[in-house]
């Protein structure tokens, strides 16, 4: 049913961006250890600090404005879902109440679908719709890169949290994910897998370029 590709892969989306949450922080109380500050904030959760001036290493900072854009529209989207899911309850009380919450709810499939919601949610999840593959995962890499402040060292610890947050989506689901949230999953290891490809070439111009600089024949 397409209101569950919907709902699935907000899902997916909503635990991803939890997860990734939790290793941000994870990361900054180990930042803030190492360089024993009790000042440090948000702003400096990925900056090498001393590392910076003495090797000239790039200083990464997290996309606060972009962070919390982010989560300002996942927010306005569940509260859509949540209307959704109220308006399919009306005259469906009885199998919202066997059921254990809302995702457990909509994952049965044990509901009506008025025909606008119907087509809404089909559009939401066609190949240029919010809630479609590219869409999604273009969001879940965008969020990923704001919370690192694009630095390269931290792309298998965000693919990690991500991994962590599908399965997270797939508990709260109760049963095997819809195949749309798995196309979505596919999508965004192999944009994780681009990330870190282009991350190892410009590490080696860069490697390159400095040799060259230091070659004194040329």
């Amino acid at each position: 049913m397409s209101v569950n590709g919907v709902t699935s892969n907000q899902a997916t989306t909503a635990c991803s961006y939890s997860a990734a949450g939790n290793i941000k922080a994870e990361n900054n109380t180990t930042e803030n250890t190492k360089s024993e500050s009790s000042s440090a904030n948000v702003g400096a959760v990925y900056e090498p600090s001393s590392e910076t001036a003495s090797t000239g290493k790039a200083t990464y900072k997290p996309d606060t404005n972009l962070i919390n854009k982010m989560k300002a529209d996942a927010d306005a989207r569940t509260a859509q879902l949540r209307s959704l899911v109220e308006k399919m309850m009306t005259g469906q009380a009885n199998a919202y109440g066997k059921a254990n919450d809302i995702w457990s709810f909509l994952s049965s499939g044990n509901y009506t679908v008025d025909p606008a919601t119907r087509k809404q949610a089909q559009a939401d999840i066609a190949e240029d719709g919010y809630w479609g593959v590219e869409q999604t995962s273009d969001r879940i890499i965008d969020f990923a890169k704001a919370l690192t402040g694009g630095d390269p060292d931290k792309i298998e610890d965000m693919r990690a949290a991500f991994e962590k947050g599908f399965k997270k989506a797939g508990a709260a689901w109760g049963r095997s994910l819809p195949d749309i949230s798995q196309r979505t999953y596919d999508a965004v290891m192999e944009k994780f897998d681009k990330m870190a490809e282009e991350s190892k070439k410009q590490t080696a111009t860069a490697a390159a370029n400095t040799a060259a600089s230091q070659d004194p024949t040329r």
